[in-house]
Formats: structure tokens, C-alpha cells, sequence
């Protein structure tokens, strides 16, 4: 089984990961790691915290000659911005952010230290975990990709697109949105919200293409993926709500509509012609792509600031204002990837076991060859 913690602070000397679990013989590429960090700080809307970073991730410990040894990995990703000393305090909490429920938990009379780690600075961690798991899930030829499909009021259409131009086109657009048209009104959008001084949120799709069959399990409520999915995607900042295929939308509609019909042929085997499951049934993925959308909220920081409270004097004020972005959905899909990345391999290692690379894909061929007799 996989797992991972992250530490540091958002201007602190670095932020940190520990991967434990990856199996001997993979080859990490720290360049691909790189690629997948330049994504996350890319997208229209992102604040100035973006042109001051260059995030490179180094490789600590679990490697030699650029291949994991079935030690843990250890990840540091440097901040050009370490000033966290000598910053100011801060008393005015932002409505939606953790400020006042942190101080409050934590005891702390200065909001500094609660802003500090629940800044979404701490996903440079979990995109590097991400990249990791990216290159072992690409051994098994399972590709990770995400795309918006909303910000704000502005939605895409993608209906019939397949995968590899939902990827394609997605890379091009500066919100990372596969429908052209729907990318100019969301620059256009976001625009307006910079000149209003507000915030934007939205709604980005992760896609899981060729995973087999079988990952996750009914037994047990704590194996179900879609679950495990749910959850990794909500620990995102700002995420306010994720869902599975059509999600909440088959909550108004009847089971005729919903469910997707199985069909057979000869050398295909089992198929179906929707995917409205999203991939998954029983809580089991079932062969067609993994499909999680997640529902973002504006941003917490507004640089025309909420009423707040002082929590010192208990006098009105106006809420902090903090360097931010005026909209991270593009980022967001990035950091997406890379947990959804992190829980696919993880359920591929429960599966498939194996303390090597070798070890893992002898039983995966197993695996797909016991499942042949349903073709």
C-alpha cells in the first residue's frame, strides 16, 4: 500500500513529501516531475506568488541512478520566497479560509501560522507525489489527465471529444479547457473579475484512461475507490464538492436514463456504450475511463476584502489581504491529477502487490489473463 505525507510552510525554506511504497526498478524522470509542477503554477488568473517561484523538485532519498530502490522517496521542492519570520502579523480572518477556525483550534494569536500551512502552496508536494505515481501507473499504460469544464458561469461542451483531444486541446488553452470557444469567455470572465477585485471558482474533470477492471472492492466501505476518490479530491483546497460520471445529476434523473448497458462481442468481451458510471460500479472500477469532476469555490482572498473581525480588539474590520490568485481552477485540475494519480497506483499496489516493478507486472499479466475468459 502507498502513502504519503507532506510538511512545510508556505514561505517557508521548502515544502516536503515522504512517498513510501513505490516498488524497486521504477524509473523516475525528475524532469517529468518538473513539467508537472510548471503546470500547477501555470493557468490565466494565477497570482504574482507565480512569477516569483520556479518550482524544481530534488530527489532526497529512495533513489539510485534515477531508479526507486523500495526505500521511501523523499521529495523537496525549494521556495525562492522563504520570508516567513519576518512577515507580518495577521489578525483579520477571511471569511471561508481557515484563519479564525485555526487560531481558534490551535491556540494561536497570530492568523500567520494558520495561513502559512493551509495555503494551497502545500500541493507543490502532492503534484510531485503525483508525477511519481504518474510514471508507475504509465508502466501499466494508464494514463492521468484533467481539463475544466466550468469558471464561474462560463461551461465547456465536450460531449464526444475523445480522451487524447480532451488532452490536447486542454494543454493549449491558458484555463486548460478542451472547448475553444468556452477558453476565450472564461479569459474574458476572469478578466472582469480581476477589474471587480473579486475571486472565481469552477468545476474541473479528472479522467483515468486504461485502468483494468477490478481495482477497489464492495467488501469492505473503507476499499470502495470511488470512495478513496472522493475523498483525496475534497482534501484539495477550496474543493466544496466532487462527483463520479454523471454524479449529481442522477439523482433527478430515472434508473433507464442512468445506468449503463452492458453489451457483448466476440474478441471485445463486455462493453457498454455510456459511461455515466464514471468507471465505476460497486465501488470497483469496471474497465471504462475513471471519470471525478470536483466543484471549486472562489478563492478566500479578495482584494476588495469582507467584513471581518479583529481577533485581538473583537472590532470590525476588513478581512486580510493576502497576495492570491483571482482564479486556480486550471491549477486545481492539475493537483487533481496528481491525487487521483496517487490513489489509482495505491489501489494498483493493493492489487498487484509486488515489492519490484518485475514482481508487479508478472502478476498484473496474471491478473488480465485470468480476466481473458470474459472476452
Amino acid at each position: 500500500m502507498l502513502r504519503y505525507l507532506t510538511s512545510g510552510e508556505s514561505h517557508g525554506k521548502c515544502i516536503l513529501a515522504i512517498l513510501d511504497g513505490i516498488p524497486s526498478g521504477l524509473r523516475v524522470d525528475t524532469k517529468a516531475i518538473d513539467r508537472e509542477l510548471k503546470r500547477r503554477m501555470s493557468g490565466y488568473g494565477r497570482g504574482k506568488r507565480m512569477s516569483i517561484e520556479s518550482d524544481r523538485a530534488q530527489i532526497l532519498s529512495g533513489l539510485r541512478k534515477s531508479v526507486t530502490i523500495g526505500s521511501p522517496v523523499a521529495l523537496m521542492v525549494a521556495n525562492a520566497d522563504h520570508s516567513i519570520d519576518s512577515l507580518p502579523v495577521v489578525l483579520h480572518p477571511r471569511p471561508g479560509h481557515a484563519d479564525l477556525a485555526g487560531a481558534m483550534k490551535y491556540g494561536l494569536d497570530d492568523i500567520r501560522s494558520v495561513l502559512e500551512r493551509a495555503s494551497a502552496r502545500e500541493t507543490a508536494a502532492r503534484v510531485s507525489v503525483g508525477a511519481v505515481c504518474k510514471a508507475l501507473l504509465a508502466e501499466f499504460g494508464i494514463k492521468v489527465a484533467s481539463h475544466v469544464i466550468a469558471i464561474g458561469s462560463v461551461g465547456a461542451d465536450v460531449a464526444g471529444m475523445p480522451f487524447s483531444g480532451i488532452v490536447k486541446n486542454a494543454e493549449r488553452s491558458p484555463v486548460r479547457c478542451a472547448d475553444p470557444e468556452a477558453s476565450k469567455l472564461m479569459c474574458g470572465r476572469i478578466d472582469r473579475a480581476m477589474e471587480e477585485k473579486d475571486t472565481l471558482g469552477g468545476i474541473f474533470e479528472v479522467i483515468v484512461n486504461g485502468s483494468p477492471a477490478g481495482l477497489g472492492s464492495y467488501a469492505q466501505w473503507d476499499r470502495r475507490l470511488d470512495a478513496r476518490l472522493a475523498s483525496a479530491l475534497m482534501s484539495i483546497q477550496a474543493v466544496k464538492g466532487v462527483s463520479l460520471g454523471i454524479g449529481f445529476e442522477a439523482s433527478g434523473l430515472s434508473g433507464s436514463d442512468v445506468h449503463d448497458e452492458i453489451f457483448y462481442s466476440t474478441g471485445k468481451g463486455f462493453f457498454r456504450k455510456t459511461n455515466n458510471a464514471g468507471g465505476i460500479e460497486g465501488g470497483m472500477t469496471n474497465g471504462g475511463d475513471i471519470i471525478a469532476r470536483a466543484f471549486m469555490k472562489p478563492i478566500a482572498t479578495l482584494r476588495k476584502p469582507l467584513a471581518s473581525v479583529n481577533i485581538k480588539s473583537k472590532k470590525p474590520v476588513a478581512a486580510t489581504v493576502e497576495r492570491s490568485d483571482t482564479c486556480a481552477v486550471p491549477a486545481a485540475g492539475v493537483v487533481g491529477e496528481a491525487v487521483v494519480a496517487f490513489e489509482v497506483a495505491n489501489a494498483m499496489v493493493e492489487k498487484f502487490g509486488g515489492d519490484s516493478l518485475g514482481e508487479m507486472k508478472r502478476n498484473y499479466d496474471g491478473y488480465i489473463k485470468q480476466i481473458g475468459k470474459f472476452r
